[in-house]
């Protein structure tokens, strides 16, 4: 294959998986009807179910099996003070350069370093300028300098500021974590990449407060653990990786950094990073707000500043990694089938029950099975069409199990599960298969 084709069969990848996942109500443009927003998508209703499962996937791995971990829901909304002494105010800008024949803009660091014409057109390029990424808003009734507030560019500042609150109410003690999951914004100047990069998006972020001396063995612990996270979801191994921030890479407040990578169609890129930041974030706000941020050890007496090991994960790139990794067109004895291996833990749908035909009373147990079911998971129920066509439908949008009500199910109280991997299917007693389906998905 040569390398422009391969190009091409990666563009496709891509273009197939945005054909689908607005096919099946996963992911649309926002305010489609007029044209869209760039760079801002809209969760339909499969999609808003998927994100929220692995939401619930990541809360569950990181808060609930953890008794030293808890959760906070800071404001988006937060006081100017907090994101000067952040740095963001003053640091937080890539530095851009335009074209001044076809008006594209591109981030210096994306160019070979020496260049002088625009590598799409050829036309002249304007020097390097910084654009700041924080979108900046007014608070109050009169605009001006004194109303300027932000919309959070990150999570975690929102974790650092509350670490004495936090720390103090819930009776937790280093080390201990902070976990959070929401929503954050960047005015991104080359968002790309469908969900991966854009303007609007959601972080899973949690910032562990650890004694300092520690804080490398902690860093080694998180690291292993988020990257089994990536693999509970069912994500294949081999095109997850490591990568460790060199010299030139590191955050001049980290002394350690590794990010996760996914190999996508558009190249390797990150997903999560895991970060070792000292003491730099509580340092800071001690500073700037005047307030101590110590740890005082009740029995040692010993006082001291946490250091912080930051994981921080983007819900959206989880997202557009699941479905990615999970579609494939595989191709049977007659035809090909589109589908989505989604891991029965995080599917939209768990199962999808059909009644064989309409009559017969079969409508009336498929839909006594559907509310049954419902008390426990998001099912589906379907009789439109003839079953192969349904189990297609439910192939793309990645249900794990088709239920259907024939008329054994009326002679002898059984279904037919059929397994949407394996296409194969095997028969169950009706009372059976809410404790089946119950072991299939949380086992």
């Amino acid at each position: 294959m040569t390398k422009k084709n391969k190009k091409t069969e990666m563009s496709q990848e891509m273009a197939n998986v945005i054909s689908l996942c607005r096919r099946r109500g996963f992911i649309f443009q926002s305010s489609e009807i007029y044209g869209g927003l760039e760079s801002c998508y809209d969760y339909g209703p499969m999609g808003v179910e998927l994100k929220n499962n692995v939401k619930k996937f990541w809360w569950k791995a990181m808060v609930q099996l953890h008794d030293n971990i808890v959760g906070l829901d800071a404001a988006i909304l937060m006081h100017p003070r907090v994101w000067e002494a952040s740095g963001h105010v003053a640091n937080f800008s890539d530095p851009m350069i335009d074209c001044k024949k076809c008006k594209r803009r591109f981030r210096a660091d994306h160019l070979e370093e020496g260049i002088e014409k625009c590598p799409v057109c050829g036309g002249e390029l304007t020097e390097a300028r910084d654009f700041n990424l924080m979108f900046k808003t007014q608070m109050g009734a009169v605009t001006d300098a004194a109303s300027d507030v932000y919309l959070r560019p990150e999570t975690a500042q929102g974790i650092f500021v509350n670490f004495l609150n936090v720390m103090n109410s819930s009776r937790q003690k280093p080390p201990f974590g902070i976990a959070q999951i929401g929503k954050a914004f960047r005015n991104e100047i080359t968002p790309r990449n469908f969900i991966f990069r854009t303007r609007e998006f959601e972080q899973a972020e949690m910032q562990f407060f650890v004694k300092p001396g520690t804080h490398q063995e902690w860093f080694s612990y998180w690291k292993e653990h988020r990257m089994q996270w990536y693999l509970d979801l069912g994500i294949t191994p081999e095109k997850l990786h490591f990568h460790q921030h060199g010299p030139d890479e590191l955050a001049h407040y980290a002394d350690n950094a590794f990010d996760i990578e996914y190999d996508f169609g558009f190249g390797r890129k990150e997903l999560e990073g895991i970060h070792s930041r000292t003491d730099f974030d509580l340092s800071r706000h001690q500073e700037f707000s005047g307030k101590k941020q110590l740890y005082v050890d009740p029995q040692t007496k010993d006082r001291f500043i946490p250091y912080v090991i930051e994981t921080s994960a983007g819900v959206d790139r989880t997202v557009l990694t699941i479905l990615t990794d999970a579609y494939e067109e595989e191709k049977l004895e007659k035809d090909t089938r589109t589908v989505l291996h989604l891991a029965p833990a995080i599917a939209p749908v768990k199962a999808a029950i059909f009644p064989l035909v309409k009559r017969d009373g079969l409508p009336e147990i498929a839909h006594k099975l559907t509310d049954d079911l419902r008390k426990k998971f998001m099912v589906f129920y379907d009789e439109s069409g003839a079953v192969g066509r349904r189990y297609r439908r439910q192939d793309e949008a990645g249900t794990p199990f088709c239920i259907t009500v024939d008329s054994e199910t009326v002679e002898q109280q059984t279904v037919t599960i059929r397994d949407r991997d394996t296409m194969e299917q095997i028969r169950l007693p009706l009372d059976k298969v809410a404790g089946w389906l119950d072991e299939k998905i949380t086992g």
